[in-house]
């Protein structure tokens, strides 16, 4: 019997990010009687370890210590060596530096790359080791056209790149009523939600949408602001809040294991990053029936069209925000628009299926040594 090809998938950490997500439902989903996949993580552990467990996915750690660790490049290299893939497919800078530069020392036979975001705060030397590196591993997969012209400004070609957009798989919520989640999260129930939901740091805008919430209230004094995620920011952010006294309707909730119940309540999501590849969040929450107002920046506007399936507006517009936030609540003709088309939109450009068989396409193209 023909031995399966052996995909070696590498990636930083377990964390809750959208590119961990990708990546477990792409390991998940690869057809096992195709592919012998297996999950290295370079740095360290997180939350989706369980969930691998659960479906048997064999993985690996390096424990990667700092930004320049060789031992951690040696250890990787040898499990190449032990492992012997067939293909390595690495996501993100520290997984793309050291997992293609070993796994071509290791001389595996097909070494691919993965960019899931915009990534400005990259210094010139590591837009250096990406050009060096992809000369000798020319593939690379991403989830977003604006992520392509972002490296072809770099010098990196859009010849390089394979687009897979993001997946997204419906969020099972339990059936709780909006009275019980708030008395549960200590916030007033007879007041609209607005959401957002990622890592408390700069990249994610959460001053400009806490000032923008401040607004809203004030114009309205139906709304309060719900901020899901935890990060680096939170003491700035909590003192920036109480500066302008808007503690009475923004709440920095944390960490939380039930956003699907949270989620099905909110009557709208804000997206306020100054740069992303393709959020998971935006997706779940088109999937949802819940309208979006997000910054108008790439890796947004390849999921929204404004007034069609969302609205935009530009970073640091916080004025333009609140009035669309404002009109969405006014015009329940907008939202329900805005609601269909979004919610069709992800359902025929962004299923899970789709996703994987796209990758399976393309790791059996690389393969067969086709480009």
């Amino acid at each position: 019997m023909e031995e399966k090809p052996k995909i070696a998938l590498v990636i930083p950490t377990l964390d809750q990010g959208g590119a961990e997500k990708q990546l477990c439902l792409l390991a998940n989903g690869l057809p096992k009687d195709l592919f012998d996949v297996h999950v290295i993580v370079l740095t360290h552990t997180g939350p989706r370890e369980v969930w691998l467990r659960e479906r048997n996915i064999p993985m690996h750690f390096i424990n990667k210590r700092g930004k320049l660790d060789p031992f951690a490049w040696w250890r990787l290299y040898k499990l190449f060596r032990s492992l012997k893939p067939d293909l390595v497919h690495t996501w993100l800078f520290a997984a793309n530096a050291y997992g293609r530069s070993a796994a071509l020392a290791a001389r595996v036979p097909v070494v691919a790359a993965s960019e899931r975001s915009v990534d400005p705060w990259k210094s010139e030397w590591q837009f250096w080791i990406d050009r060096l590196l992809v000369k000798r591993a020319p593939r690379i997969t991403t989830n977003s056209s604006g992520v392509v012209d972002f490296y072809a400004e770099k010098g990196i070609e859009s010849k390089y790149f394979s687009l897979i957009p993001n997946a997204v798989i419906p969020v099972a919520a339990k059936d709780e009523s909006k009275e019980s989640v708030a008395e549960r999260l200590r916030i007033p129930s007879n007041r609209k939600w607005i959401v957002s939901v990622g890592r408390l740091w700069h990249q994610k805008g959460y001053k400009d949408l806490i000032w923008g919430a401040e607004m809203l209230r004030m114009l309205r004094e139906d709304t309060s602001f719900l901020i899901i995620g935890e990060g680096p920011e939170r003491n700035r952010l909590e003192l920036y809040r109480d500066n302008i006294r808007a503690g009475s309707q923004v709440y920095l909730l944390g960490e939380r294991t039930d956003v699907p119940e949270i989620l099905q309540h909110a009557d709208v999501l804000w997206n306020g990053s100054l740069y992303e590849g393709q959020s998971n969040v935006i997706l779940e929450a088109m999937l949802s029936g819940i309208p979006v107002v997000a910054t108008n920046i790439p890796g947004n506007r390849d999921l929204i069209q404004d007034r069609e399936t969302g609205l935009l507006f530009a970073p640091g517009d916080v004025d333009r925000l609140t009035r669309l936030t404002n009109e969405l609540f006014n015009d329940p003709e907008l939202k329900c628009r805005i609601v269909e088309n979004a919610k069709q939109r992800v359902v025929s450009e962004h299923s899970c299926e789709a996703m994987i068989q796209r990758h399976i396409e393309l790791y059996q193209k690389w393969l067969q040594g086709k480009s």
